[in-house]
C-alpha cells in the first residue's frame, strides 16, 4: 500500500512539474513576441499550482512592467528580491519600476554603526546563516575527532586551533541567523495597489486624512485592526489605510 501511494505521489509531482514547465515555456514565448498579458496569465497559472521562485516572480515583474502596471510590477520584483536579496538584476529592474511611482518619500537617516550592522547581518538570509552554522558544526566535530586521534603534537595543536575557530564561527552564525530571523519577522512590507490611497489618522473612513499615497509605494505594516492596517512609510510617518488598498509581500 505504501509503495502504491509513493508511486501515485511521484506521478502527481511529475505531472504538475511537467505542466508548470510547459506553462513557463508558453509564458516565455508570449513575452518574447510582445504578448505580455498572455505571459502574465501563464505565470499566474504556475503560481496557482503552488510553484514559487525568484525567477517566476522576476518574470512576472517584467511582464507587468511592459504593461505599464506599476504596482504589480514592483510587487513581484520585491517578492523576487525576498528570495534572492543580493540579485543585482532584480534590483536594477526594481529601480526602473520605482522611477514610475509618483510618491517621493525621504528615507530616515541611519547611523554608521547601524549601516555596518545591517550590511554584516544582511550578507546572508537567516536560513543561509543556519546552513553555515551546520557546516561549521560538522567541521568542528571532525577536527575534534582528529585532535583526539592525532599522535603528533603539531597536528593536535592545529586541529585544536581550527576546531576552536570553527566553533566560534558556528556560534556566530547561529546568533546572526537568530537576529536575521527576528528582523525578517518584524519586517512586514506591503505595496500600495490603489491608484490613490487616503491615509487616515484613525482606522475609520471619517478620520482625518494625514497624507495620500499612490500605487507602487512600499510601506511597512505595523498594526492591523479590522479592515484597516497601520502603516509606516520610509520617512517614519505613520497612518491607517484600508486593507484593500495595499498588498502584503510575505504571503508565501
Amino acid at each position: 500500500m505504501k509503495n502504491i501511494l509513493f508511486i501515485l505521489i511521484s506521478l502527481l509531482t511529475f505531472t504538475v512539474t511537467a505542466q508548470n514547465n510547459a506553462l513557463f515555456d508558453k509564458a516565455t514565448e508570449a513575452y518574447n513576441v510582445g504578448e505580455y498579458q498572455k505571459a502574465v496569465d501563464s505565470y499566474m497559472e504556475i503560481l496557482d499550482n503552488g510553484k514559487h521562485s525568484a525567477e517566476l516572480y522576476y518574470n512576472l515583474g517584467n511582464a507587468y512592467y511592459k504593461l505599464n502596471e506599476i504596482a504589480p510590477s514592483i510587487y513581484y520584483y520585491e517578492k523576487a528580491l525576498l528570495l534572492k536579496p543580493n540579485d543585482s538584476e532584480i534590483k536594477n529592474n526594481l529601480g526602473y519600476a520605482k522611477n514610475m511611482t509618483l510618491d517621493a518619500i525621504d528615507e530616515m537617516p541611519t547611523t554608521g554603526l547601524s549601516k555596518i550592522y545591517d550590511s554584516i547581518i544582511g550578507t546572508l538570509s537567516f536560513d543561509q546563516w543556519a546552513y553555515l552554522s551546520i557546516i561549521f558544526m560538522v567541521i568542528f566535530v571532525f577536527l575534534y575527532i582528529a585532535f583526539y586521534y592525532f599522535h603528533y603534537s603539531s597536528r593536535k595543536r592545529l586541529a585544536f586551533i581550527f576546531s576552536v575557530i570553527s566553533l566560534l564561527i558556528m556560534i556566530t552564525s547561529v546568533v546572526f541567523a537568530f537576529l536575521q530571523y527576528n528582523k525578517f519577522k518584524a519586517d512586514q512590507p506591503a505595496i500600495v495597489f490603489a491608484k490613490e490611497a487616503s491615509v487616515k489618522a484613525e482606522p475609520n473612513k471619517k478620520g482625518l486624512e494625514t497624507f495620500a499615497l499612490h500605487e507602487g509605494t512600499k510601506v511597512q505594516v505595523v498594526e492591523e485592526l479590522n479592515d484597516w492596517k497601520k502603516i509606516r512609510i520610509s520617512d517614519g510617518t505613520t497612518g491607517w489605510i484600508p486593507s484593500e488598498d495595499i498588498k502584503t509581500l510575505k504571503d508565501f
